[in-house]
Formats: structure tokens, sequence, C-alpha cells
């Protein structure tokens, strides 16, 4: 590679967005951050949705910002998205109303209704993805009960970063990664499981082809190009699903690692050769997800951040002011670990609400003392997401025979330092924290790939390795977490029990 190129990697999260340049110069690469917005739920009556105009509207403010700060010869733009919600598209590509949000109450009562049509253990088996009510698949299905006239006159279903690829470039397919969120897809087969969504009676003429990451689709709209002042730059799709990105961008060598995607969602897994759908998998809801470079994301979903985001979206708007998760982090540091713990995957937490309240109520039921400060609930968040990361990495070791020896946290939340230890001190395990910007940097890489610029999945994380400084934590206390832990197992055994209310 003879010039620097510069790719520029739109990653649309749950709670932001931003558009990110990455300039390599065949050896390193460097990312600038052009633009960054908020993001979240739109309430419209009694539904949760997405404001995906206004969201094009702040990607293109980027990329025109990009063409400024870096001039119009862009290599490549890809676009990358939390996974499961969807925009339905008329024959004429226009989009048929806004996205519903997966926190959206339409899919209570689906994954039973579901279960009612096609056996459990048979939906696994077609798609080796992890029950969570949020799936593509459950949503489909409250529309089809509710006799959604959508359904009949879509012409195309496409996932959020390939939404925003057709705006970008007018391309109708589904990527890889993000295709196996909808637990539709059926990764042994290697395409839909139409079969089963006729089973539940939900109709399969807008399932779209299905691409790799990394694969070409086309350049920017002429109205578009003209409008940021670049030339006709082509569209590529990434790992459209972020997380799929982010693992991309995983510093990792050899197999005995773990990742953890660290942000509203904790997704902790294994990278693997093919998907493992067994029924070890089952009985612990491990969920096979589309990788790069032929690869599969083996791993479990965890609430993650989200139970400290809505405790401080509930502190702004009690105290009319601007609360920082710095200022949160260091309050949890100053009170006392390990006092009350929760079941950060419980029911009661996954809609938006009154988190504190739900955190006290689920600690009263199950009886446990009250957190009543900041600083005391943030810590029961914390202390409670790292020793649900033990039993995930457990169950990983159990059920793929690999020895896990290092733990990668990539994301947004690798910069909380405290929970990196924490989550060393609970798993007994290294814990290697950064790159930060692992999404975008995965989406900027499967970029390179796709133009030759770089050459493996290997050579790309060898770049990473080359660019980045990393954080290593090392286990200390164990004694005391291995007492916690076992608190922890008695409180999952309570919490079936426990209200979702």
């Amino acid at each position: 590679m003879s010039a620097r190129r510069t790719y520029v990697a739109v990653d649309l999260g749950a709670e932001s967005g931003r558009v990110v340049a990455g300039q390599f110069d065949g050896e390193r690469i460097a990312l600038a951050e052009c633009h960054r917005f908020a993001n979240g739920p739109v309430r419209l009556m009694d539904s949760l949705h997405w404001d995906a105009p206004g969201l094009f509207r702040e990607i293109t403010a980027g990329l025109g910002l990009c063409v400024k700060q870096r001039g119009p010869d862009l290599a490549a733009i890809g676009v990358d998205s939390w996974g499961v919600d969807f925009g339905l598209l008329a024959a004429d590509g226009e989009l048929l109303g806004n996205p519903y949000h997966y926190r959206d109450a339409r899919t209570n009562g689906m994954l039973e209704e579901a279960f009612g049509r096609v056996p459990r253990e048979q939906i696994y088996e077609a798609t080796g993805i992890q029950f969570m009510q949020l799936n593509t698949l459950y949503q489909l299905l409250s529309m089809a009960l509710a006799h959604s006239p959508l359904l009949e006159v879509a012409g195309n279903l496409l996932l959020m970063g390939d939404l925003y690829n057709h705006f970008l470039c007018g391309s109708t397919v589904a990527e890889f990664s993000n295709a196996t969120t909808t637990a539709f897809y059926n990764p042994r087969k290697g395409g839909w499981a139409a079969d089963l969504l006729d089973g539940l009676g939900i109709p399969t003429q807008f399932l779209p082809e299905v691409v790799p990451p990394g694969t070409k689709l086309d350049p920017l709209l002429p109205w578009l190009a003209e409008e940021l002042g670049c030339g006709p730059v082509p569209v590529i799709a990434p790992a459209t699903h972020d997380t799929g990105s982010a693992v991309a961008a995983v510093p990792a060598h050899g197999d005995d690692w773990a990742y953890l995607s660290s942000g509203t969602w904790s997704l902790m897994g294994v990278e693997l050769p093919g998907p493992l759908i067994n029924a070890q998998a089952l009985a612990y809801e491990f969920t096979n997800e589309g990788g790069v470079c032929g690869t599969i994301r083996f791993l479990k979903n965890i609430m993650g951040l989200w139970l400290v985001q809505e405790c401080r979206r509930t502190w702004e708007r009690e105290q009319d002011r601007a609360i920082s998760y710095a200022e949160l982090t260091e309050q949890a540091q100053a009170v006392p670990g390990l006092v009350s713990l929760v079941h950060p995957d419980h029911a009661s937490f996954l809609a938006p609400g009154d988190m504190p309240a739900r955190l006290r109520r689920f600690c009263e039921r199950t009886g446990q003392a009250v957190p009543e400060s900041a600083g005391a609930l943030v810590r029961c968040c914390l202390d409670s997401l790292a020793l649900r990361y033990r039993w995930v990495v457990e169950r990983l070791e159990g059920i793929t025979g690999r020895s896990i020896r290092v733990v990668h946290i990539v994301g947004g939340g690798s910069r909380n330092t405290l929970l990196n230890q924490l989550a060393a001190d609970a798993m007994g395990r290294t814990v290697v924290a950064g790159p930060v910007e692992a999404t975008a940097l995965g989406n900027c890489l499967m970029q390179g790939l796709a133009l030759g610029d770089i050459g493996s999945l290997e050579e790309g994380r060898e770049v990473v390795r080359r660019s980045f400084d990393v954080v290593t934590y090392e286990p200390q206390q164990t004694d005391r977490w291995a007492e916690a832990y076992a608190r922890y197992l008695a409180l999952l055994e309570a919490a079936r029990s426990t209200p979702a209310s």
C-alpha cells in the first residue's frame, strides 16, 4: 500500500452514534471522531421507536464533517449498528414506518406464544440463538398476531445497519453477522430459516439476500455524494452488527481467550470456526451469531451497563442536572463491595423506567440489604455484572472444552477501571482492557480487508496490536469473591421466583 487510506466507520449504538475516520498507513491505524450524537427511544403513543430519519440526518452531518476534515478522497464507508431491530421497505425502497425499539412492550408474552406453535427445542436447533423476547423473530410474531398490514406489503426487511447502508447507496441485502441476530437464520444451512417463519404464520417474501462481512455494496447515491462534496465512495458492509465489528478488533492470540464487548449490553463469548448447537448450549441459552472471515461468535448476551445507564437517567431527571459516569463510578468505589447483588438478566430490568426502584425491590424480595445511595446501587450493579461474567466464562469452558486464561474487554465499558478490576477478581482470570473504540476499529479493518489493504483477520489484529495500548488487570482477593459467587448462585435460584415487575 503506497498511500494513506481513510476509511469511515458509522457506528450506531443504542445510546449514541459516531462517525469515525480511520487513517491507515499500511502499518498502523489511527481513529479520529468526526461527529458524535445522541440516540435513544422515542415514545409515540404507547410504543417505543427509533428516530430513523433523525439518525440519517446525523449520519450525513458526520460524513460531511469527515469530508471537510479529511478531504474528499475517502476509501470507503461502512455502517454497523445494534442487532435485532429492523425497517420494512416497500417495493420501491421507501421505509414503511419508523422502526420499533427492541425494548417496546409489544413482544411481551411472545416467547410463550412462539413455543406454543413451534417447540422451543426446534427453534434452537434451527437457529442456535439465545431466547430473548427482543429478537426479530418475536417482533415479527407480535406483528403477525396483530394482523399488521405492513407484513403483507413489505418488499424487504433490513436490519438497522443494512437499512442505513440502503439509505446511503440503495443496497437491499442483509449482512451475515446482523442476519444471525434475528433468530430465524440457520447457521448450519447458511440461509434463512423460512420454514420456521412459516410455522409461526409469518410471511417470508421480504427476506433479502444474505452477504458476508466485507462485501462491497454500491457507491454513495449521486445526490448524497454531491451534497457531501466527495466522489462515488464505495459503501462496504463490515460486520454490520456492532459486536461482530468489535470482536474483529480484539487484539488476541491463540484460542485461550474470551471477549467481552462492554457497553449498554455485555456480550461475552469465544470465536469458533462454526456453530455449536447442542443440548448444553440450549440448556444455558448460549447464542451463535455470525462473525467475520467465516467465524461464529458463540456468546451470551448480558444486560450490561444498561442498569447503570437507566439509574443515571432517573437521577438526572430527579435532580435536574447532568451526572457523569465517572462521578457514579467514583461513588461506587467509595462504598463497601459485595453487599447486595442482583441477577443482571432478570426480566424486571429489561424495559426503560425507574431502575433504582427496581434494583431495590429485587434486593428486598430476595432478602438482602437494600442499597439506598447512588454509590451503593451502582456498586451493586458492577459487582453483579462481574459475577455474571464468571458464571458465563465457566460455562463457556464447559461447553466448548476450552481453557480460558484471558478475557479481552473492548468497547466503551472498557473505560470503567473499577468494573475491569472487579471482573478480573470475580473470574480469577487476567483481564486485558482495550481498545475502547473496538467497534469503529473493526468496521475500518473489514473495509481494509474488502479493499485488499489488509490480507487477513490475523493481519488486521496485528495492526490493532501495533496501533493501540491496552491495560492489564490481574485478579485480587479471590477468596472473598469465591464466597460472593456462592451467594450469587443461590440468588439465581431465588430469582426464578422473583416477579418481573
